[in-house]
């Protein structure tokens, strides 16, 4: 029983990530629809992230989003969730990574 309420919790976990990726991607991407074949990881966790590759990350220019991005605060030492996602942008296959804040509630950073 056990067991069983440990792997729902993940998946449900893996979900919410899931979730507040597309609706960053949806919210934030230039060109969202463009962004196709959406495959994502495991959910993963992370104490690792010093606050200058966030603060670094949060300002760095992608071409696949908009400039002005509003991420909430991070501080050094926040335990970070992360997701990896695996997609095709106009005939390239990529990856990026979501960062997100420890109550799954909001888009850290991505890389």
């Amino acid at each position: 029983m056990a067991v069983a309420v440990c792997l729902f919790c993940a998946c449900s976990q893996r979900h919410t990530a899931i979730s507040l990726a597309e609706d960053f991607i949806d919210a934030n991407a230039g060109e969202p629809a463009k962004i196709e074949n959406r495959d994502f990881g495991k959910l993963g966790i992370t104490c690792r992230v010093a606050d200058t590759t966030v603060t670094s990350l949060q300002a760095r220019q992608n071409e696949l989003y908009k400039a002005g991005i509003d991420y909430p605060a991070f501080h050094q030492g926040d335990t970070l969730y992360y997701i990896r996602m695996k997609f095709t942008y106009q005939g390239d296959t990529l990856s990026q990574t979501f960062y997100l804040d420890k109550m799954l509630e909001h888009v850290v950073a991505v890389k």
